[in-house]
């Protein structure tokens, strides 16, 4: 795999909450030049995104993020802000579940939650935040086997707002507990182009990261 081929399995991210119009255009124009999978953006902005990219002959997705960062929203808004984001052009959809049920082990109103937002989305790539920085080692074996239930297409380790991101062991976790046909997405804190290849070969299927591109600009810096 070299670098060109290592873009197509990144979601290039922009969720800074200073974040500003020149900064999503910014994020658009370099999807586009790249080829990454995505740009993931807020829901605010994927109109703007969808609008700026619109008649682009590429195969870059806009993704958008629902119930963001915590996942304690009520499960109809969640649903009522990812059909609000596809109709506005959002073809990827990474919603967060309620952490605090995660830590209450109520795995039944999780399931739920997750299905009233796979009905809400169907069509349409789904992915399933479930904060692994936050959870146990049971915890996340746990929930593996609810997103593998819920009909989602993807299990996704981390919001980058927690305590922590992406790890090498959670990535061989969940890729060996979730179902064959659940893609896995490592994000946060891939900080090098070698964590990024790692990633992909331990089974991430995504990386969501707003450093990537960057990385292979010769850029370095901080960030998602």
């Amino acid at each position: 795999m070299d670098n060109k081929q290592l873009l197509t399995h990144v979601d290039h991210t922009q969720l800074s909450p200073t974040a500003s119009t020149s900064d999503y255009i910014k994020l658009c124009e370099e999807g586009v030049s790249y080829g990454v999978a995505s740009v993931c953006v807020p829901a605010s902005r994927v109109e703007l995104c969808a609008s700026h990219m619109a008649g682009q002959a590429v195969g870059v997705k806009i993704c958008t993020v629902v119930g963001f960062p915590h996942g304690y929203s009520d499960t109809r808004a969640k649903a009522f802000e990812a059909e609000t984001a596809i109709r506005q052009g959002a073809a990827e959809i990474d919603m967060v579940i309620d952490i605090g049920q995660a830590k209450e082990h109520n795995y039944p109103g999780i399931l739920a939650d997750i299905k009233a937002i796979r009905t809400a989305t169907e069509g349409y790539i789904l992915k399933v935040i479930i904060e692994t920085a936050l959870l146990t080692q049971e915890e996340k074996i746990a929930l593996c086997h609810v997103v593998s239930e819920s009909g989602a297409d993807f299990i996704k380790t981390s919001t980058g707002f927690a305590s922590g991101g992406a790890t090498f062991d959670d990535v061989i976790l969940l890729r060996k507990h979730v179902a064959p046909e659940v893609r896995v997405k490592a994000a946060g804190g891939i900080a090098t182009l070698d964590d990024a290849y790692r990633f992909v070969a331990l089974g991430a299927d995504r990386l969501g990261t707003s450093r990537v591109v960057r990385l292979v600009q010769g850029l370095g810096g901080s960030g998602y």
